[in-house]
């Protein structure tokens, strides 16, 4: 993460839904003596380091303006920007039938600042023993607990370390939605469910048998991703697969903001969508919005 700056705020500690409604309640007491005009964002942990680095320049070009930045996960985001905890809400996934419902006289609008794919990733001692493609139904049988050994597909003789995200994630809406064609299903071979990607980044790190899902931008080389056979086709996890459409498991980055969202946040929103906020979210190897497709945010942000 970049150097914050003195009207930075940031932080990524608190897991869990509930954790991260109370961590924004909290962020709102410590900054509430800042005598500038303050905006509240947070959520999704892909989408946050976009608007880190985002609101650090900002910042820089507004010292007037401070910009907090804080975690949970998208479904915090979305809870919050609907709440009003949150002038800006992060999220990876789209919102829900019920949230939508639950936040209809809000009048959140989703704005799309950018696109990401989801890999399926492991250990790098299970990608270099000979692991490097699986078929949906493969990854199926390991998350639902029919598959436990690594050398069932292909690998060495190692039980697999089978790690989940907490339900209210984005990146596992999205993964769980490609693996089994529901978003909120149960995965009953789960030996660890982790929070931010940061932390599954580092448990899949640490073992030498692991199995997750994580963004493009959190691969390494010791968390590999995964190539997706598809009947005859081997779909490889790189960004020119996932700007052509081939790549199936992707989705997009949005923030959040209510229709009576004041003037502050929504020329954040048009910074982050500018040339100068949209370089930033190609320099974290996510797809830019002007990038993709029939964007409807290529412009300028209504009301500005």
């Amino acid at each position: 993460m970049p150097k914050q700056p003195a009207h930075f705020l940031f932080s990524n500690t608190f897991p869990g839904a509930l954790t991260g409604v109370i961590a924004l309640s909290f962020l709102f007491l410590v900054t509430s003596s800042f005598a500038g005009t303050l905006i509240r964002s947070g959520g999704s942990t892909t989408v946050l380091p976009v608007v880190s680095k985002a609101a650090a320049r900002y910042n820089g070009l507004n010292p007037e303006v401070q910009v907090t930045v804080s975690g949970g996960g998208s479904g915090v985001g979305i809870q919050g920007a609907g709440s009003g905890l949150l002038d800006i809400g992060l999220a990876s996934r789209e919102m829900t039938p019920e949230e939508v419902k639950k936040f209809k006289q809000q009048g959140l609008k989703v704005h799309v600042i950018g696109r990401d794919a989801v890999a399926c990733v492991v250990s790098s001692e299970i990608y270099k023993a000979g692991v490097t493609a699986l078929t949906r139904e493969q990854i199926r049988a390991i998350y639902e607990g029919r598959i436990r050994n690594w050398q069932d597909v292909g690998g060495p003789d190692s039980r697999i370390v089978v790690i989940d995200k907490e339900r209210h994630r984005g990146t596992r809406h999205v993964f769980m939605n490609y693996i089994f064609g529901n978003p909120k299903a149960r995965a009953r071979g789960v030996r660890l469910v982790t929070g931010s990607n940061n932390e599954e980044q580092a448990k899949i790190a640490q073992s030498n048998a692991a199995i997750g899902m994580l963004s493009f931008a959190w691969m390494n080389e010791e968390v590999r991703g995964l190539d997706l056979i598809e009947g005859d086709r081997i779909i490889q996890p790189t960004q020119d697969n996932v700007e052509n459409g081939t790549y199936p498991i992707v989705r997009n980055l949005n923030m959040l903001l209510s229709e009576k969202a004041n003037l502050e946040s929504r020329k954040f929103l048009e910074f982050v969508l500018s040339e100068s906020g949209q370089s930033i979210v190609a320099d974290l190897h996510y797809i830019p919005a002007r990038k993709t497709e029939g964007s409807h945010l290529a412009g300028k942000v209504p009301g500005l």
